[in-house]
């Protein structure tokens, strides 16, 4: 227990320190500054062997032994230029990251790009909760690839610490490299499905009601005016353009035929605010899946009614960032 504290608090002590030397780019190349180097356990049972070889041949004074024990050394001293380089010269560039909702994987992609006419071989790479991805650069002096990373809240997620290594050629070392990623992802809110299609009215109320769909008389929207004939209603007189002396003219409506939703904060009162926002996310995805119109009205936020895709994406967006201020909307960094 203690020595596994141990390891990992120097396990973090370097992981800070080597991220502190790797400023946030969209694009580097892995240098001697960023590049660390250590034998691997196999290196180090490779070193126990030599010491026990180097004994057993001064113990002997078989100078076969000895040739065979130097030979090996010799080896092992040059894998550590071989495996450097490996990774010196490698260039990464972050691409972009993608959307997904809550629970699934958080894409990010990124390109590798070899120096002149190097080859690198078994390189693996992997976001610090993500899994591996191996990739080598011999017929191609670029490759593109994606790493995952778990989205487990809305907002916007930074990807995490990118790892690059490699224990090429003989397994005997293993040089690493720590960089930050400068990309993010956004998270939308998880879908659960509830409610009924009729409760997205085409109709809102209040004040909103004027700002979207005019003036309306019952099921009815106004058009305009008409000269007044005799037997028309007098609830429909323009009183006000009679009063100014405009002549008797009556108001002129069409029956309203409104098929636009509207996903308002206010449709399900009962809800938790997250449980409000993820049945409002699956309401978007059906509604666009339909092909319908609809409107999106939060707190401080209002959407019209649209259809397609960027609509989908600006709507999913307002409620991916809702009630999040600018520290909880960007997740912190897993360390």
């Amino acid at each position: 227990m203690v020595t596994g504290s141990i390891r990992q608090r120097l396990g973090r002590a370097v992981f800070d320190w080597s991220l502190r030397r790797s400023p946030r780019l969209k694009q580097l190349t892995l240098s001697q500054r960023r590049i660390y180097i250590m034998p691997s356990r196999a290196g180090f049972v490779f070193l126990m062997l030599l010491l026990v070889m180097l004994i057993l041949a001064i113990n002997f004074q078989n100078n076969l032994m000895f040739a065979v024990t130097f030979l090996l050394a010799s080896l092992f001293v040059v894998t550590i230029l071989h495996t450097y380089a490996n990774l010196s010269g490698l260039t990464i560039r972050f691409v972009r990251g993608h959307p997904c909702f809550v629970g699934e994987q958080a894409a990010f992609d990124l390109t590798l790009t070899a120096k002149g006419t190097r080859q690198y071989e078994s390189i693996q790479l992997r976001l610090r909760t993500g899994e591996e991805t191996a990739v080598d650069l011999v017929e191609d002096r670029q490759r593109s690839l994606t790493l995952y990373q778990k989205a487990s809240r809305r907002g916007f997620l930074p990807a995490d610490a990118l790892q690059i290594e490699t224990f090429y050629p003989l397994g005997l070392f293993r040089a690493w490299a720590w960089l930050q990623v400068d990309l993010k992802s956004l998270v939308y809110p998880r879908p659960v499905e509830g409610g009924r299609l009729s409760d997205l009215s085409g109709s809102v109320s209040g004040d909103q009601s004027q700002a979207h769909i005019g003036e309306r008389h019952g099921g009815e929207e106004f058009t305009g005016l008409e000269q007044y004939q005799d037997g028309m209603s007098l609830k429909r007189v323009a009183w006000k353009n009679y009063a100014r002396g405009q002549g008797m003219y009556a108001k002129q409506y069409v029956e309203l035929n409104d098929n636009r939703r509207w996903l308002s904060w206010d449709l399900w009162p009962e809800l938790s605010p997250e449980a409000r926002i993820s049945r409002l996310t699956w309401w978007v995805l059906q509604l666009h899946r339909r092909g319908e119109e609809y409107g999106l009205l939060l707190p401080g936020i209002e959407i019209g009614p649209d259809r397609g895709e960027a609509h989908r994406v600006r709507v999913l967006e307002a409620l991916a960032c809702f009630g999040l201020d600018d520290q909880h909307s960007t997740q912190e960094r897993t360390p």
